[in-house]
């Protein structure tokens, strides 16, 4: 899990009291259609994809801020990160 991601430039996000929203801003308008809203713990995970901190790092911050236990923090981080990578809102560093 030592893999470092980073938000792609192409979204933005904004915190909307516990809820997190991506918007894609490409060129198209079709694009609008992609809106993402995420749960408490998926917006978190989002903050915390800077490019710097490992998969690891994100890990255990989940595991100290959430209840939930390292095997489903992983597991539920993994499973965030490849939805993310398939709609190219993040990218590896």
């Amino acid at each position: 899990m030592e893999k470092i991601y980073a938000k792609a430039e192409e979204i933005v996000s904004r915190k909307i009291a516990d809820e997190m929203i991506l918007v894609p801003i490409r060129q198209r308008i079709g694009d609008l259609q992609n809106i993402y809203t995420l749960n408490e713990v998926a917006g978190r995970i989002w903050e915390l994809l800077d490019g710097h901190r490992t998969l690891t790092r994100i890990r255990d911050n989940i595991i100290s801020e959430f209840e939930i236990s390292s095997e489903q923090a992983e597991k539920d981080l993994e499973e965030f990160l490849e939805k993310l990578k398939n709609s190219g809102a993040v990218r590896e560093v």
